[in-house]
C-alpha cells in the first residue's frame, strides 16, 4: 500500500477545487481470496460522492465486476488531495493513475478507462 500511496500522492490536478469542479477520481482496495489471497487496485472517476458510486459498483449498477466482487473499501487517502475537479481532468487523471499503478509494480490493477 506504501507503494500505491507514494504514486498516488505525486499527482496534482490543475482543477482541484476550482469553480465547476464537480467530478473525482476513487480507488477501491481489491482482494480476492480465492487466488492466493492477492489484493489490488480499481481506479475509477465520478461525478458523484465517490461513497455512493461505490456502493452502486456493490448492489451491481453500472459497476466493475471486479468491484463488485472484490471490492473492500474506498482508499480516499489515496485522491483526497485531488478531488474535486473538472471532469475532462478526471478522466485524464483516472487513465494515469492507473497506468502509474501498473508501472510501479502493482501487479493487479482494473479501471482506468
Amino acid at each position: 500500500m506504501k507503494k500505491a500511496e507514494r504514486v498516488a500522492l505525486g499527482f496534482r490536478a490543475e482543477s482541484a477545487r476550482n469553480r465547476g469542479a464537480a467530478h473525482s477520481v476513487y480507488v477501491v482496495l481489491l482482494h480476492d481470496p480465492s487466488r492466493g489471497g492477492r489484493w489490488g487496485l480499481y481506479v475509477g472517476q465520478t461525478s458523484r460522492d465517490p461513497d455512493w458510486r461505490f456502493d452502486q459498483h456493490k448492489t451491481g449498477y453500472k459497476a466493475s465486476g471486479a468491484v463488485r466482487r472484490y471490492g473492500v473499501r474506498l482508499l480516499p487517502e489515496l485522491v483526497s488531495h485531488l478531488n474535486p475537479m473538472h471532469g475532462w481532468e478526471s478522466l485524464e487523471l483516472e487513465a494515469a493513475l492507473a497506468e502509474a499503478f501498473r508501472d510501479a509494480g502493482i501487479a493487479w490493477i482494473e479501471g482506468g478507462h
